[in-house]
């Protein structure tokens, strides 16, 4: 029934395999076997050459390769379903749809995923019963089938072939249950199904059938795979119980790729793939086929498309390069110093030395790299210049050894580590599967033993697996729990773990390099020593029997001693690649200029001109005619390249007389290009985004509590930019700087630009000169401890040395030793941000940034939407490898094969030649032959195609073509990356020199890159770009490379590394191909690929209907459509290079540019120039693919770039994006730069690079993105996960942050702390992007808003109202002089008391009738509620003295908001203190809320503790620091905006402050200001108004003076008791002194509130008044006044300064809710009291429109809502039917009074002349009514009312004082009857 019998395993498998390889070795001398060791313990899961969908094995064990028997399905019964995915009976089996079902599985059955050919990205669902199914180990399973569907239910199904019709499986090969069945599937925590462990089938002879998942398998992720479920299994080997893991045969190791053991595979269909086939890639099969031969290793089988590279590499440098220092040594880990198993191994002792062979470098012409394996060394003798040796190898064994630490913590454990001889083994078979141009990567080394470590030991490791939710397995990698095999590659056990004995190693190692022919020799059955081995392959080698050998690998294994070994690398490529790795970059290139200085590069350039006379480019410049009047053939469109290179026009050059460039230039004032315009650019919806991220995260901190930024203390910032000492990275953020408006908005400026220097005082370069910059930033941080300083660290992954690491010389260190200090880390008003491209190498276990600041660029598309609108797609790096894969393009990454292979020969003849020298001279040696070639200067008898590339002649004719098609003359730019400054300058100076003997200097510019240099073209160039930029400024030079844009150039860009120098848009070609391919680390390559990032504009139209003939762009006519990477076999027969590369057809040749997935998703890690130049051109971008990738930040990318003012938009002329013919509409027809200005940059990479980029890893994700970090860092343990393609960038980072820890000469290596997991500096900030995505300008604008921000926080709104009610008048006497410090006594009484309310908040209430007082105009009356809402204000910035609320906290505020450390906080004693008053008619009790820390501001007995009084100071007592006035605020509603806060007010004086609070909100406020002392109010004051609160404040201050001065008689001290109380609002905000000295007239300026009552307690007369107050602040009351009088005599509110003694008999009216101060005032001026307001000070009051006593909301008692009842119903009578108001009656009262005036009083309205007489009271009676106050107390001060005839009368609540003979002193008018004029209420 289509089943086989998983039965035991067959001892002869391995004998079986061996005589295989044996035999196909011996058949055949040009078949190289598969080695036996991995058919046998690295088993392939699925074979090179093979269908998705067949199996390594026949199902029926049979030993047949032959293809399988065709088989035809029964037809399905009539009209049942045949839809795939469903059953016959039309119900739905896929996983994707059953997955939330509740599925009716029977006891004894399995649910098991069934794998459909036609539905490969699907399972689908059925349930099997479990006999028929093996465990894990693959064993006991019952013959047969049982199986239901779960569709429709049908059960019983008994046959696979039944059941695969069934559920329409289709199939074209017999039905077997091994090949379909193939997952278990399960409930995971969400109770969804999902995929589990795969089904561990077996074959007849014993092994693993290999389940190979499609990519949609592979992705499922870690934390969906069940705990428990069952895993497949592997036997291990009969007879020699080797244990070996099993891969996949797609993730075959080679050079740390997963591909065939042939080179040749990685390049087939793709660009640069050489054309010869490795040396031991086979052809075909043998002579005879038999089990020993396998598809996977013919050439056919190589003709594969997709390989994947390897799932264990994380980092995939050069084996000698991997976290390396000096000579290759990794630095130690954490994980490396614990391991036990390496320092316990007890080796033999050192042995003889080993003498090196004089003359073995100029011998075998390479240096030989020794790798120290296990045991030490033989000491080394002799020649030992010639040899290297590194101790990488030697970690890598150590790190592999070393068990993850869960395994560490069980005790005796089964679990041990890899055996020596299991490592030497794996690594022998490393070497072998290497190809002959590849090096070893210690990482892909690393996993391999990784692998087969944790497959050794599954069982064991699924006992200390810990079962996980799915979010701590999805989001932590931790170490303790096993991680599946990413991929395909699955988990296999094995069956024994019997391990491989020493005396086995010797022969298994010479078997498995058997199938590597020469490529790698084992010496180890006759070696007795690591010495003897090495002292054979020195001799060999001076023997030259080692020419075809790359590695040799000496074995001893002496009984009674460990294993020892050593590699010996003898490959020519390899030696150099490794032994240049051993340098580190800077050393690296002090070599290259040790090699130019001493002359040994000479040698190099006599070699090359004797290649002949076509070759020597000196002999072919010195042919060339001086005085030729030939021209450039810079026209192809105008004629073909073979008429061009035979007749070449003869029209002069632009050089060659001053009449043609008369005639040029006149032809250019005519003829221009209109396509090229500069603009100013707004900043982007993208950058905008970022920097409101930035400023979320600041404000996060401050809100924070750890109160570690107080954004509310900064009254401004200031900020710093530190970028790398590049001049133009320098002039480049200068540029950006003085065009962003952030120097305006700091210094409040109105001119439109700042100056270049005034710009430059804020970026700084970080070189020697940098600390004494920062140095001084940090003096001014500790001396303006309110101004916040932001230090931006632009580049921030450049400079990561620490600086007790690195010397003082070289320039690094910097960053540690400056920002890293503790003056700058203890500095609480010093932010720090980090702004890279590259953020790796800070995300590690000891950074400094803590994960919640790290701020990520977000991707600008999501499903394909625009989210910021932006109309523009990032073209990275994901995008340029797209390119590699697609068929039909000619990629935009490519290497050059021509190149290549002369670079390799050369390097062969000249070993001791660097390599970048030789591939500079010889890049150099091609651009300098096709200038020649292209010039047109040269006869074609000449070959120079032999000495240059096409790559390179396309180059160089797309430079010299494209200037003069446009009438403007605007061109491209092509980049040389030249690392090595000596090298740069050597190019800079030969381009020169042939440039200028071929008369070519005008044409295009070469301009050397020289990072501490400022850029310098020449004048002609210089004036051709300020004409395009219509620049009139005479001194105009351009600074930066964006100022370049359109201008023809080649730039050779030196330097180690980028230093963030942008690109402009006409970048065309980047080449590469001189970078280093030793330093593998993904900092290091992502920087260089970073250079041709690209920001491709997207069309307004839709993007799945492209018009026709819009969709591609047009192919360049002056682009050459073949390239140089297959090999050009007919250059050899003398042919024109131009000859063989015409354009052929545009649908047959198109380069990669025209098929840009211009809508792609992509990632945001590369970007290209901060120039905005978005093209607008008819041809429409390529129709957007989506790309499989994410690289490398996040799995979008954004399409941003750095901002910048200018921007180059290309204004498309008028015609149809339509057209059939877009070539000849295009209005960029004559201009190519305008045509090319929307494509990325083509790149061209070395061959070795390529080899490594183009690669996937088997996440999906580029191969860099495993590479180590950076050169400074290191992984933590080998024992680490693999990066996955789902995660996002704070995964990312929280993945590097668990892996990798700083080496020693990391600036974070010094940041640990003990005990401590993380050691964050709190205000450092992180922000990641794509390089030149638009960081910089994303961060200008945060620290725009930020400082706009700081501001706002610091303004308020305060009332700004001017004096109302003033008289013309007014008499203009001066009773004071104007700089009188205090009022006189004397005088003050002189001084008539204005009765006249000039404060504008009282504007709608009734007038005070004032004799000699005449109103100005009429009275718009206004309803007091409007009046809060329509009160000016203006906004004025916070004092350092201001008064503030709840929201601020700053350091010096932690102590007087109760974070004292002597007292918890919120610790308080609620007193409760009985007090008696007539008026109240019985006792009450107050409470008064007192902290711990207060306590010693009030009395207390002796007995009990009960609170006797408040302590007041004596009236003679001075203290300068110390106010003695107690301080009162009466505040309802506002506990967290009343400005309670008075620290900075009192300018750190003691003071004594009390809340007057309501009991219902006791709490709230005790909450808020825990350190306050309060006052609650009686219950029964719950519903009273402003009124009752100053009455019992001015009744307890009475008393308690009363209490204070007979306890200090009792105790002998004087009685002159302090009797003044301050009644402050909770709205006072700021006070202001007047300056009458200022030459403007008199100007206030900001005081404290300490200064203002120091000097009204100062007051020499103060004892005498009974009322002080202060001037309410308005901008316009110093304004037009002619005198100023000091003091004033009239009503005084809002900040009072009360003499509680002599005012005792004059209380407030505890029942007035309105205008109690008013009345209060008048009431206090009538019993004869002073009352004072100092004019030299103003309070500003804040609007708050919270809370207060005036916000009275009249509400029904029935339903506690607004009633409509209006005013004129307030008072009714008692038996009235009116609703009942929950409101106190007497504010009823003033309301009725408010709005009824003109009914009660009708004689009063608008008749100031006949006022209403108020009685011992005022009340508002409406804005139209005036009233005049009288009092009825004997010898009160009453104005005269002589004449005087009062409107109407008014008694409220009048004293016994009024009687008739009192009432009859005054005269009323006459009016009707019904309008009787004396209105009495009692």
């Amino acid at each position: 029934m289509g089943n086989s019998y998983a039965g035991q395993l067959r001892s002869a498998r391995f004998e079986e395999v061996l005589h295989n390889s044996i035999e196909a070795s011996l058949r055949s001398n040009t078949l190289v076997p598969r080695p036996v060791f991995s058919q046998l313990y690295l088993e392939t899961e699925q074979s090179f050459g093979r269908a998705e969908n067949e199996d390594e094995d026949d199902e029926d064990g049979s030993e047949s390769n032959s293809p399988p028997i065709p088989y035809q399905m029964k037809p399905p019964p009539e009209g049942c379903c045949t839809t795939d995915g469903f059953c016959q009976a039309g119900k739905d089996l896929r996983l994707s749809s059953l997955a939330s079902d509740a599925l009716d599985v029977p006891a004894g059955f399995m649910l098991v995923g069934v794998k459909s050919p036609s539905l490969p990205d699907n399972l689908l669902v059925c349930a099997v019963d479990h006999r028929f199914l093996p465990d894990e180990r693959g064993r006991n399973a019952l013959l047969g089938f049982s199986g239901n569907c779960m569709g429709c239910g049908e059960k019983g199904f008994r046959y696979f072939t039944e059941f695969s019709n069934h559920i329409n499986l289709k199939l074209s090969t017999q039905p077997k249950k091994q090949k379909h069945l193939r997952y278990h599937l399960y409930r995971n925590k969400q109770g969804m199904l999902v995929k589990g462990a795969p089904i561990c089938w077996r074959v007849n002879d014993g092994r693993i059938r290999p389940i190979r998942p499609t990519l949609s398998e592979s992705s499922l992720s870690s934390h969906e795979q069940p705990p428990s479920a069952a895993l497949t299994s592997r036997t291990a080997v009969a007879g020699s119980h080797v244990e070996q893991p099993t891969t996949d045969g797609a993730h075959t190791l080679i050079n740390g790729n997963h591909g065939a053991p042939s080179s040749a595979q990685l390049h087939v269909n793709q660009p640069g793939r050489s054309s010869a086939a490795a040396p031991h890639a086979n052809a075909g099969p043998p002579k005879k086929r038999h089990k020993g031969w396998s598809p996977d290793l013919s050439a056919n089988s190589l003709q594969d498309s997709s390989v994947k590279s390897p799932p264990a590499s994380l980092s995939l440098s050069t084996l000698s390069v991997s976290s390396v220092v000096t000579n290759g040594n990794r630095s130690e880990i954490p994980s490396l110093q614990s391991s036990s198993q390496a320092s316990a191994a007890i080796f033999s002792p050192p042995q003889l030395s080993v003498i090196v062979p004089d003359q073995l470098l100029h011998t075998c012409r390479l240096q030989p790299v020794i790798f120290k394996g296990h045991g030490p060394l033989p000491q080394l003798t002799g020649n030992v210049r010639d040899i290297l040796v590194s101790s990488l190898l030697h970690s890598c064994y150590l790190s592999s050894q070393t068990l993850p630490r869960v395994y560490q913590h069980y005790g005796p454990s089964p679990i041990q580590p890899l055996s020596t001889e299991m490592q030497i083994l794996l690594t022998i078979y490393y070497l072998v599967q290497l190809g002959p141009e590849q090096v070893p990567l210690v990482e892909d080394l690393e996993q391999i033993f990784m692998r087969s470590w944790r497959e050794s030991h599954l069982s064991e490791i699924r006992q200390f697996q810990q079962p996980q939710t799915p979010a701590v397995q999805g989001r932590h990698y931790n170490l303790e729990t096993p991680v599946p095999l990413p991929g395909h590659l699955q988990h296999i056990s094995l069956q024994s773990h019997q391990t491989l004995t020493s005396s086995q190693l010797p022969w298994l190692a010479q078997l498995a390099a058997s199938s590597s022919g020469e490529g790698v020799v084992v010496l180890g059955e006759d070696v007795r020593s690591l010495a003897q081995g090495l002292h054979q392959t020195f001799s060999r080698l001076m023997e030259g029997k080692l020419q075809n050998t790359n590695y040799v690998v000496i074995i001893v294994t002496t009984p009674g001693h460990e294993t020892q070994s050593c590699v010996v690398v003898t490959g020519k490529h390899q030696c150099r690649a490794l032994s240049e790795s051993m340098f580190s970059p800077s050393e690296g290139l002090k070599e290259i200029n040790l090699q130019l200085s001493s002359g040994v590069a000479e040698e190099l350039i006599h070699f090359c001109k004797s290649l002949g006379s076509d070759g020597d480019i000196d002999n072919l410049l010195e042919s060339i005619p001086t005085n030729s009047n030939e021209a450039l053939p810079l026209s192809r469109n105008q004629e073909c390249p073979e008429e061009a290179m035979s007749s070449p026009r003869k029209e002069p050059c632009p050089k060659d007389s001053q009449s043609s460039k008369d005639e040029v230039s006149s032809k250019e004032s005519k003829d221009t290009c209109s396509e090229y315009s500069a603009e100013w650019r707004e900043v982007r919806p993208i950058q905008l985004a970022v920097a409101r991220k930035l400023l979320s995260h600041v404000c996060a901190i401050a809100d924070s509590s750890t109160q570690n930024l107080d954004l509310g203390s900064f009254d401004r910032i200031s900020f710093l930019i530190l970028v790398p000492p590049s001049e133009v990275t320098f002039q480049q953020t200068v540029f950006h700087l003085r065009n962003s408006g952030v120097l305006q908005d700091l210094v409040s400026s109105d001119q439109e630009c700042m100056s270049k220097l005034e710009a430059e005082e804020y970026v700084v370069k970080m070189d020697k000169q940098a600390q004494a910059r920062i140095d001084h930033l940090t003096q001014e941080a500790h001396r303006n401890p309110y101004t916040l300083y932001i230090l931006v660290h632009d580049h921030a992954h450049w400079d990561i040395s620490s600086s007790s690491c690195s010397s003082p010389d070289g320039g690094l260190g910097l960053v540690d030793l400056l920002l890293n200090s503790q003056q700058v880390k203890d500095a609480a008003n010093i932010l720090i941000l980090h702004v890279t491209s590259f953020p790796f190498a800070l995300q590690t276990q000891c950074t400094r940034v803590s994960p919640y600041n790290e701020i990520h660029w977000p991707p600008a598309f999501s499903n394909d939407v625009d989210l910021y609108h932006e109309r523009t797609r990032y073209f990275g790096v994901s995008e340029l490898l797209e390119t590699t894969r697609s068929g039909g393009c000619l990629p935009l990454m490519r290497y050059d094969s021509s190149f290549e292979s002369m670079s390799s020969a050369l390097e062969e003849r000249f070993p001791k030649l660097h390599s970048a020298v030789i591939r500079t001279m010889v890049l150099i040696q091609h651009y300098c032959m096709a200038l020649v070639a292209v010039s047109g200067r040269i006869s074609s008898s000449h070959n120079l195609h032999k000495h240059t590339s096409v790559e390179t002649m396309e180059i160089m004719q797309a430079l010299l073509t494209a200037a003069q098609q446009c009438p403007s003359h605007h061109g491209h730019m092509v980049l040389l990356r030249i690392p090595s400054l000596a090298l740069a300058e050597w190019a800079h100076r030969r381009l020169c020199r042939v440039r200028k003997q071929l008369d070519l200097e005008d044409c295009f510019e070469i301009i050397l890159g020289n990072p501490s240099q400022t850029l310098t073209i020449r004048q002609h160039f210089t004036n051709q770009i300020k004409t395009w930029l219509k620049d009139q400024d005479c001194d105009w030079v351009p600074h930066t490379y964006l100022e370049l844009e359109a201008l023809p150039c080649i730039l050779i860009l030196s330097g180690a590394e980028p230093l963030g120098e942008s690109l402009p848009r006409s970048l065309k070609y980047c080449d590469l191909r001189v970078i280093s391919c030793s330093y593998l680390h993904r900092t290091t390559l992502e920087q260089e690929l970073g250079l041709a990032a690209y920001l491709v504009k997207a069309e307004s139209r839709p993007l799945h209907k492209p018009g026709p003939g819009s969709d591609v762009i047009e192919s360049d006519p002056e682009k050459l459509s073949s390239t140089d990477n297959e090999e050009e076999e007919a250059q050899e027969n003398g042919d024109s290079v131009l000859q063989s590369t015409q354009p052929g057809p545009v649908g047959c040749q198109k380069s990669a540019a025209e098929c840009v997935p211009a809508q792609s998703t992509t990632s945001p890690n590369v970007q290209k120039g901060a120039f905005d130049a978005l093209p607008s051109p008819s041809k429409a971008q390529a129709q957007p693919q989506p790309s499989s990738q994410s690289f490398p930040h996040a799995p979008t990318a954004p399409p941003n770039q750095a901002q910048a003012p200018i921007s180059h938009q290309i204004h498309p002329k008028s015609t149809s994006s339509d057209s059939s013919s877009p070539r000849a509409s295009s209005p960029h027809q004559n201009c190519s730069w305008a045509r090319g200005v929307g494509r990325p940059p083509s790149v061209l990479l070395p061959r070795a690079l390529y080899d490594i980029i183009t690669v996937s890893d088997s996440s999906g994700l580029p191969r860099c993105t495993s590479f180590l970090p950076h050169i400074y860092v290191a992984w933590a343990s080998s024992f680490r996960p693999l990066l996955s393609k789902m995660m996002t960038c704070t995964e990312q980072s929280l993945y590097y942050r668990q892996w990798t820890v700083p080496q020693p000469n990391h600036m974070d290596s010094s940041n640990r702390t003990e005990g401590r997991s993380d050691n964050f500096h709190p205000r450092r900030l992180l922000l990641s992007g794509p390089p030149q995505v638009g960081k910089t300008g994303a961060y200008l604008h945060f620290l725009g808003i930020l400082s706009r921000m700081l501001i706002r926080l610091m303004e308020v709104d305060i009332y700004d109202e001017e004096d109302i009610n003033y008289s013309v008048q007014a008499e203009s006497v001066q009773f004071h002089p104007p700089n009188a410090p205090w009022p006189k006594t004397d005088v003050i009484k002189r001084m008539p008391f204005d009765y006249i309310i000039h404060d504008a908040k009282y504007d709608d209430i009734s007038s005070i009738y004032c004799p000699g007082f005449k109103p100005v105009g009429e009275r718009n009356p206004v309803r007091q509620e409007d009046v809060y809402l329509r009160r000016r204000t203006s906004r004025i910035k916070l004092s350092k003295y201001a008064a503030y609320n709840t929201y601020h906290h700053c350091e010096q505020c932690h102590q007087y908001l109760g974070f004292n450390p002597r007292y918890q906080i919120y610790e308080s004693t609620l007193h409760a203190f009985t007090f008696t008053h007539l008026l109240l008619g019985e006792d009450i009790q107050l409470y008064f809320i007192i902290p711990k820390s207060k306590e010693h501001y009030f009395s207390f007995s002796q007995q009990g503790g009960q609170l006797e009084s408040m302590r007041l100071p004596l009236a003679s007592e001075q203290n300068p620091d110390c106010i003695k006035t107690p301080i009162f605020t009466p505040t309802t509603g506002r506990h967290e905006h009343g400005l309670f806060n008075l620290y900075h007010a009192m300018d750190g004086a003691s003071h004594l402050h009390i809340l007057v609070v309501k009991e219902y909100e006791m709490a709230v406020y005790k909450k808020y200001w825990p350190n306050h002392i309060m006052l609650v109010l009686p219950t029964i004051f719950n519903g009273a108004g402003i009124g009752a609160a100053h009455f019992l404040i001015k009744e307890l201050s009475y008393h308690n003076l009363e209490l204070e001065r007979s306890r200090r008689l009792e105790g002998g001290s004087p009685a002159d008791v302090w009797p003044f109380i301050i009644l402050a609002d909770d709205s006072c905000v700021m006070w202001n002194a007047v300056d009458l000295d200022a030459r403007s007239g008199p100007v206030e300026h900001a005081v404290s509130l300490k200064q203002v009552l120091q000097h009204m307690e100062a007051c020499p007369e103060l004892a005498h008044y009974g009322l002080c107050g202060i001037r309410k602040w308005s901008s316009r009351g110093l304004k037009g006044s002619k005198r100023w009088e000091p003091f004033f005599r009239g009503h005084l509110y809002d900040f009072l300064l009360l003499n509680v003694d002599r005012s005792q008999n004059v209380q407030y009216d505890q029942n007035r809710f309105t205008c109690h101060d008013v009345d209060f005032t008048l009431r206090l001026h009538s019993a004869g009291l002073i009352v004072c307001r100092f004019n030299n000070f103003s309070v500003m009051k804040k609007q708050i429109t919270i809370g207060g006593y005036r916000t009275f909301i009249i509400k029904t008692k029935m339903t506690d809502v607004p009633t409509s009842v209006g005013p004129s119903q307030y008072i009714c009578a008692p038996d009235s039917k009116h609703l009942f108001l929950a409101t106190p009656a007497q504010l009823l009262l003033e309301k009725y009074l408010q709005h009824t005036s003109q009914k009660l009083f009708p004689l009063s309205i608008k008749n100031y002349a006949n006022p209403v007489l108020s009685v011992d009271c005022y009340l508002n009676l409406g804005p139209e009514v005036t009233v005049c106050f009288m009092s009825s107390r004997p010898h009160s001060v009453n104005i005269s009312t002589t004449g005087l005839l009062f409107s109407g009368l008014l008694l409220c609540f009048a004293d016994a004082f009024v009687t008739s003979a009192f009432l009859k002193k005054f005269t009323f008018l006459k009016g009707k009857a019904e309008d009787h004029q004396e209105k009495i209420f009692c």
